[in-house]
């Protein structure tokens, strides 16, 4: 190669380095579009919209979270995972859409191990399972014999196919040998509209959507799926003191960003997403849902790559041998 070319290169070359670099170190310039691929009001979206609204403030940056509502959450998730991975379209994941998922639907146009770079666990999230108000039960023992004897013709609302709702009341249908109708929604937050609405008879949601719901004894809240009861729902009893030990469920919200995004910024953005959970304020809206904080060794890119992992190999059996798919 001739000395010019060869200099016009290297200069070249360094010329682009140097960009790349100035960019990385004042990384954000401009908003940040958080992706919440369900609906408003539900889990995910409350967990986003608390997260963005420190970070934007951590950042210099707003963080816009945008709702890509559709198929179980996974065509907002596709969409990330096919953004540039510039650090300016990040994903708040859950449960469902990065691990159930895999075992929901054949053709799922991403991988969640690969496909992404793990950036934060925002917040795990205890179930509840929910019933409308005038459904003629008292307490989760009642709902039991109730849904043994009246399956066929009982509903339940979920965030849609594989979403953590639906996996929730899954589980629980494989532990009481039970098939209602089930009645996906684009989220979680218009499944429990149509609860309050009396258009299903129950649903299994994560506390951060529900719990305003329970307190205000707008629904009634039968059990929760966690070893312990709820501060913030003190009088609903655990799956254990209901004679059903074995259900025990816990959702969880993390953010992500697309696979190459550049080190530096994943490592920007899990500063700030930290910061936010150190937050006061931040934390008690958490806490006062009922959502369960990481601590610090959770607080990781490397312990949410396991979470993924571990869930994966956790949830895609129990799916596949309900026999339910993905539309």
């Amino acid at each position: 190669m001739p000395m010019k070319k060869a200099l016009f290169t290297l200069t070249a070359a360094l010329g682009f380095l140097a960009t790349a670099a100035q960019a990385q170190g004042t990384y954000p310039t401009r908003p940040i579009t958080l992706v919440v691929p369900f609906a408003a009001g539900g889990t995910t979206d409350v967990v986003a919209r608390l997260m963005a609204d420190h970070m934007s403030r951590t950042l210099g940056q707003q963080l816009v979270v945008e709702n890509v509502t559709g198929a179980g959450g996974t065509v907002g998730v596709t969409r990330v995972s096919k953004s540039e991975p510039d650090g300016y379209t990040i994903l708040m994941g859950n449960l469902g859409t990065q691990a159930a998922s895999v075992g929901l639907y054949p053709k799922l146009a991403y991988d969640p191990r690969t496909d992404f770079e793990p950036i934060m666990n925002s917040a795990a999230t205890p179930m509840l399972v929910v019933a409308k108000k005038d459904l003629p039960v008292k307490d989760f023992k009642e709902f039991i014999a109730y849904l043994k004897a009246n399956a066929p013709k009982m509903n339940y609302g979920s965030g849609g196919v594989g979403s953590t709702s639906h996996l929730t009341c899954l589980f629980m249908e494989s532990l009481l040998g039970v098939k209602p109708q089930h009645v996906p929604f684009r989220g979680s937050g218009p499944a429990l509209n149509a609860l309050l609405g009396g258009q299903v008879d129950y649903v299994c949601d994560q506390t951060v959507a529900i719990v305003p719901t329970v307190q205000a004894k707008e629904a009634n809240g039968l059990v929760v799926a966690v070893q312990n009861r709820l501060p913030v729902v003190p009088d609903v009893p655990t799956s254990a003191e209901q004679g059903l030990p074995q259900f025990q469920a816990t959702g969880w919200n993390a953010l992500f960003a697309p696979k190459g995004t550049p080190k530096e910024i994943v490592a920007k953005l899990n500063a700030a997403a930290k910061a936010a959970l150190k937050d006061e304020t931040t934390r008690k809206r958490l806490l006062d849902l009922g959502a369960e904080l990481p601590d610090e060794a959770g607080q990781t890119p490397e312990a949410l790559a396991k979470l993924v992992s571990s869930e994966i190999d956790k949830w895609v059996p129990v799916i596949k041998a309900s026999g339910v798919t993905g539309q």
